[in-house]
């Protein structure tokens, strides 16, 4: 399989072929072409085409492609075959929720610790993963793999949380503390989510909805 340099645009989009790909698995569909695909991901053809052309040549001229293979396939590109290993630092409202309710095993992720400053917390183990105290962080790190760290601190220590695991050479960052975390001079990968992000997109579609009928309303009454 090859591996070139693809736009961002392209890797976004490959989680959604996934959970369909996994959608039309468990409904028992086996083979699918680029074009009802896209009808059911709202993309065209040659879209979904070229975003596969990125990484190899994965349909058949005339068959399509076919479900569990293609998933495979995305599944690699992916990195869900690699055995990643996680931490997760902050173990309060947002920290609690995703060990109790994100399944990181099922995404290609060993979550293998948590870490916090809470002396109820320390030393006790949640859903298999064991709670250590912020003050083992790099000795944890120097002397485990970790690949990602989860951080879910107040944002008043984001930074200074992001400082000790750049400058201990963990690989990226998975950055749920609503601060927008950038590391220009490190080589650490960030991924910063807002969950606000998706809620505005959402309530600006929506306006634009209630703009547009608004704009039919006033039209019909000057006609009428």
């Amino acid at each position: 399989m090859k591996r070139v340099k693809v736009s961002n645009n392209v890797i976004r989009r490959l989680p959604r072929y996934l959970r369909k790909l996994d959608e039309l698995s468990e409904n028992g569909v086996s083979r699918i072409s680029s074009f009802e695909l896209g009808q059911q991901l709202g993309l065209t053809p040659s879209q979904i085409r070229q975003d596969f052309s990125c990484f190899g040549e994965f349909g058949q001229q005339g068959y399509g492609y076919n479900v569990p293979v293609l998933r495979s396939q995305i599944a690699t590109i992916l990195g869900m075959d690699r055995g990643y290993h996680a931490i997760l630092i902050g173990v309060g409202n947002i920290g609690h929720a995703l060990m109790d309710n994100f399944c990181f095993s099922d995404w290609g992720f060993q979550l293998a610790a948590a870490f916090d400053i809470n002396p109820t917390l320390i030393g006790t183990t949640f859903g298999g993963v064991p709670i250590f105290s912020m003050d083992e962080l790099v000795d944890y790190i120097r002397n485990n793999p970790v690949d990602v760290a989860v951080l879910t601190v107040p944002k008043e220590v984001a930074v200074s949380v992001t400082n000790t695991l750049t400058e201990n050479g963990i690989e990226a960052i998975w950055n749920f503390t609503n601060v927008e975390l950038t590391e220009p001079n490190s080589s650490t990968i960030v991924e910063n989510v807002h969950f606000s992000d998706s809620l505005l997109s959402l309530s600006y579609f929506v306006s634009e909805r209630h703009d547009e009928r608004a704009a039919k309303a006033a039209k019909a009454e000057k006609q009428s």
